[in-house]
């Protein structure tokens, strides 16, 4: 069962990643800018946003695979059916956000408020406590 350790190694580094970009996305959010460019954290912001793309993209497969055997395992097909729907939702907001040329902080203060976002958040924090047990 070698895949399935590194597949939950692999998600709990993913959501690591992605917790840290949202703890970054609530301080640019704080700050008031009408735009990214030409600001130090714009630089900062675009590398969180490709932080977090790159972490989303992918992860209701490898959430899968690292559950992979786990009982009950139609409870972990519904949660992988969630952590999709979350993750897709969180991840085409993402991109049409990183596409754009300016990003103010009030964006990515909405960015923060969208309900995939916190959720995708809640289901991982939770996916990573059972992954534990």
């Amino acid at each position: 069962m070698p895949a399935v350790s590194s597949a939950t190694d692999e998600v709990k580094a993913r959501i690591d990643a992605i917790e840290s970009s949202y703890e970054f996305f609530l301080a640019y959010a704080a700050q008031g800018l009408t735009t990214d460019e030409g600001a130090k954290a714009g630089a900062q912001l675009r590398e969180f946003l490709a932080k977090i793309e790159k972490a989303m993209n992918g992860l209701p497969e490898l959430v899968t695979e690292a559950v992979a055997g786990r009982e009950p395992s139609d409870s972990w097909a519904d949660v992988v059916a969630l952590v999709r729907s979350d993750a897709t939702a969180a991840l085409a907001m993402v991109r049409l956000i990183s596409a754009r040329p300016g990003v103010s902080s009030e964006l990515i203060d909405n960015l923060n408020a969208f309900i995939h976002m916190r959720a995708l958040l809640t289901d991982l924090f939770l996916v990573d406590d059972l992954l534990e047990g």
